[in-house]
């Protein structure tokens, strides 16, 4: 490792944001999920979680997309002089090329100009960059993570964009004494010696990109059953969802667990632990009160055996049922049940 170089706080040594970390890795081993939003306050671990999921990637490619950039910075252009006078294609490549295996960082998101957020989108989707210019043409292949974040306060995303991000996180919420105390521990730690901090973070950054790559070349291979779309289905449509998109990602994901946690089938359990990160910011109606027929089996955990910073494995575990996420489209808060 170059010393001159600062390196990137690692993924295994984050702390206390495991949904987030869940849908990181969910949108990695899947880009055609349709990336992440992420909605919470600065502070918050957004662009140090999603630098250091490029890590884990074998291109650790990290792009970030700058608000001011213009299509053709975007998606890249065409020489047409060239093509006119000799017919070749010569394409210049666009920051879409740049991120093809890695991960594309929007900050603030919901300020970038509508037309930029839905291209993205759509490149994400397909895993395809098409640039046509003049009746020219061009295409490569843009296998991307995309990571976008906002603010709320800052502004909102048009509901028609917000459903087109395929999992969402809303982060602020208040994180118990013992946990900020393991963060506070690990930055003061990583900021005194970055190298001998990743160093000593090593094996266990090893052991997931291995599993990462793992579940990535597995997820094609598991096939979804008829109780599954069932399932979804019936999930979809209490939460009152517009269209099949939901649907669609909802399967995709539930896929990706199985993948992250090694399974060869799609189970029950997979579905719901990724449901709230594919509804949240799509539900018309509000959430149900869970009920789970695998709260006692330690192995159906949203993130099991994901590292720790002092070699525990608790860093990435999941609660067998996650915490509804308030739905961004105008969801009243859920009255408080009395004891």
């Amino acid at each position: 490792m170059n010393s001159t170089i600062r390196p990137h706080f690692p993924f295994s040594a984050i702390h206390g944001q495991p949904q987030l970390q869940l849908a990181l890795l969910l949108a990695a081993i899947d880009p055609q999920i349709g990336g992440v939003l992420i909605e919470g306050p600065r502070g918050t671990a957004k662009s140090t979680s999603a630098r250091a999921l490029a890590d884990l990637l074998p291109s650790g490619c990290f792009v970030n997309l700058p608000l001011g950039s213009s299509e053709e910075q975007l998606v890249g252009s065409l020489d047409i002089q060239a093509a006119l006078q000799d017919g070749s294609v010569q394409f210049k490549p666009g920051l879409l090329a740049r991120a093809d295996g890695g991960v594309l960082y929007v900050d603030e998101v919901n300020l970038l100009a509508d037309a930029l957020v839905d291209l993205l989108l759509d490149v994400c989707a397909s895993g395809v960059n098409r640039i046509e210019r003049d009746g020219i043409s061009h295409q490569h292949q843009a296998r991307i993570t995309l990571v976008g974040t906002m603010n709320q306060e800052e502004g909102e995303l048009r509901p028609q964009l917000l459903d087109r991000f395929g999992l969402f996180v809303r982060l602020g919420q208040q994180i118990d004494t013992a946990t900020r105390e393991r963060i506070v521990r690990s930055r003061l730690q990583f900021d005194r010696d970055p190298l001998g901090f990743v160093e000593a973070q090593r094996d266990a950054q090893l052991r997931l990109s291995e599993r990462l790559e793992q579940a990535r070349a597995r997820v094609a291979r598991l096939e979804f059953g008829d109780a599954l779309h069932r399932q979804v289905s019936a999930l979809c449509y209490a939460a009152g969802v517009e269209g099949v998109r939901a649907d669609l990602v909802l399967l995709r994901a539930a896929c990706a667990h199985a993948a992250w946690q090694q399974r060869d089938e799609i189970g029950a359990a997979d579905v719901e632990a990724v449901a709230e990160l594919v509804l949240a910011h799509r539900r018309k109606n509000p959430p149900q009160a869970p009920q789970s027929p695998a709260q006692d089996n330690p192995g159906n955990g949203a993130a099991d055996d994901l590292p720790s910073a002092d070699g525990g494995s608790d860093w990435g575990e999941m609660p067998p049922q996650p915490v509804p996420t308030q739905s961004l489209a105008g969801a009243r808060p859920l009255p408080l049940k009395k004891p």
